[in-house]
């Protein structure tokens, strides 16, 4: 398996752990990078939440390129200590927060504060893309008024999805990896 890091920012080129086993898929360095091209200097002081955190890798990026911060969340008790791990090893800790909570679960709760992005990379196949990225169209209040929601998928899991309050306006294909890009729709 590669070696994962840190690509930019304070952070840079700092090695992070992987989580033990299978359960994970990380993130690539190539898909990660062309991420943040995307994302480019609206980073900068903004929240990010990373839904299936697994490593943590997307949200500790953001972080080390300046997001104010990052909540992360996994079920996995292992992913939620290699999260924690990853986070003091980078000295982002301060700027995060990892829960150990069932992602498909979290948006019953009400939200503390909204978030400017929302990252979804949950187990491939099994369709949690949809059911996530759903509960967040269901609940908007989760989202400041020109946020996004990104999801990672295998390109064969793709299917449109009927939504109310996201709007797609971008697919990138990496390979392996396709991200998703949603937008908030504007009252």
């Amino acid at each position: 398996m590669n070696t994962l890091r840190i690509i930019s920012g304070t952070a840079k080129g700092m090695r992070i752990a992987s989580v033990p086993g299978d359960t994970t898929r990380p993130i690539t360095d190539r898909v990660k990078e062309a991420l943040f091209n995307i994302l480019g200097i609206d980073v900068i002081e903004s929240r990010f939440l990373d839904l299936f955190g697994g490593t943590g890798s997307v949200g500790i990026e953001a972080l080390s390129r300046g997001a104010a911060f990052c909540r992360f969340l996994d079920k996995s008790s292992k992913a939620v200590t290699v999260i924690k791990e990853n986070l003091a090893h980078t000295r982002l800790a301060e700027k995060a927060q990892v829960l150990n909570s069932d992602a498909l679960r979290y948006f019953q709760t009400k939200p503390d504060e909204p978030f400017d992005y929302i990252y979804i990379a949950p187990p491939q196949y099994k369709q949690m893309w949809i059911t996530a990225l759903k509960q967040v169209d269901e609940n908007p209040q989760w989202l400041v008024d020109d946020a996004w929601v990104i999801v990672q998928i295998h390109p064969v899991e793709y299917e449109k999805v009927e939504l109310s309050n996201l709007l797609e306006f971008e697919e990138r294909k990496y390979g392996s990896t396709l991200l998703v890009f949603y937008e908030r729709i504007s009252d």
